[in-house]
């Protein structure tokens, strides 16, 4: 009885499966213009679902296995083992492992995925970073040797311009040097003078005052003097105070005149010269005076 329905309702199907599938008929259409470049694009054939792409349902295909069981396990073309039970066992579980935990399988595999994917992004992203600032270090020392070039033309310049400076310096160190020692002397000569002065006027005062204090005539004379101005009547010239000192200082002239024999100025020379001539020692001037007073050079 089970033969005889699996026959009748394989030939069921038989007989409906020429009517479920709509009958095509080629259409050809002809024009005279060219082609257009889209119409000699291939036209992608429409995919249909289904059983084996058929269109059919998919629930046809447990009838059909049925059917298709009977003959084969009746006439023995196929073997129900231990090999047919393992091998349905392993088509089970591959079938519930691709329906069940396919998506977990494949999201994990793509998180790995993307995982390794970033990682090679950053690692990418630093070497091309690196690579750029290789590229800006290189870019900003591509005219070194025109900067070496202007460094070395500058140094050169330098060179020349310290070669005249150095012929000219000397000559304005030994002009510095003449000028302070000029300044030496005429400082000298300043405090020689301010005492000889100093001394030659302790000298007058005590020469006129001790003959004023011996010459009673003079001690009159004065004090008509000093009468006569504050009463305003006094003749210019007679002062016999200023006529002293005037004689004293004549007579100290026509003295000193007969007496200079030129030991003292010498002496005062020779003094100047030695203390000058530490000075230039101890500056490291170019020149020395000699005894006579003339500038030797030493270097």
């Amino acid at each position: 009885m089970l033969r005889i329905a699996s026959t009748s309702v394989a030939r069921g199907a038989a007989r409906a499966a020429p009517r479920s599938f709509p009958r095509v008929t080629p259409q050809i259409g002809f024009h005279a213009s060219s082609r257009k470049e889209e119409e000699t694009k291939a036209v992608e054939p429409v995919k249909k679902g289904g059983l084996f792409g058929t269109g059919l349902s998919e629930w046809f295909a447990l009838p059909i296995g049925i059917t298709a069981a009977v003959p084969l396990i009746n006439y023995e073309w196929l073997v129900l083992n231990e090999e047919t039970q393992l091998l349905a066992v392993f088509v089970c579980f591959c079938v519930t492992m691709y329906t069940q935990g396919g998506d977990a399988i494949y999201k994990s595999l793509d998180e790995t995925a993307q995982t390794i994917i970033k990682e090679h992004t950053e690692a990418e992203e630093k070497v091309v970073s690196s690579l750029k600032t290789k590229l800006e270090f290189l870019k900003a020392n591509q005219n070194m040797v025109n900067d070496f070039e202007a460094i070395n033309k500058i140094r050169e310049e330098a060179y020349v311009n310290l070669n005249k400076a150095g012929k000219i310096k000397p000559q304005h160190d030994f002009k510095a040097q003449m000028e302070k020692a000029i300044g030496i002397v005429v400082q000298e000569e300043h405090n020689v003078a301010e005492k000889a002065k100093t001394a030659l006027m302790e000298e007058a005062t005590a020469a006129v005052t001790a003959e004023f204090g011996t010459s009673k005539e003079l001690q009159k004379a004065a004090l008509d003097s000093a009468i006569a101005k504050i009463k305003g009547t006094a003749k210019p010239g007679d002062d016999p105070v200023q006529s002293a000192f005037v004689q004293f200082f004549k007579n100290k002239a026509a003295e000193a005149a007969k007496a200079d024999d030129g030991s003292e100025a010498a002496a005062q020379r020779a003094a100047l010269i030695n203390k000058v001539n530490a000075i230039a020692k101890s500056e490291g001037f170019f020149f020395q005076f000699d005894a006579n007073g003339q500038p030797k050079m030493v270097v």
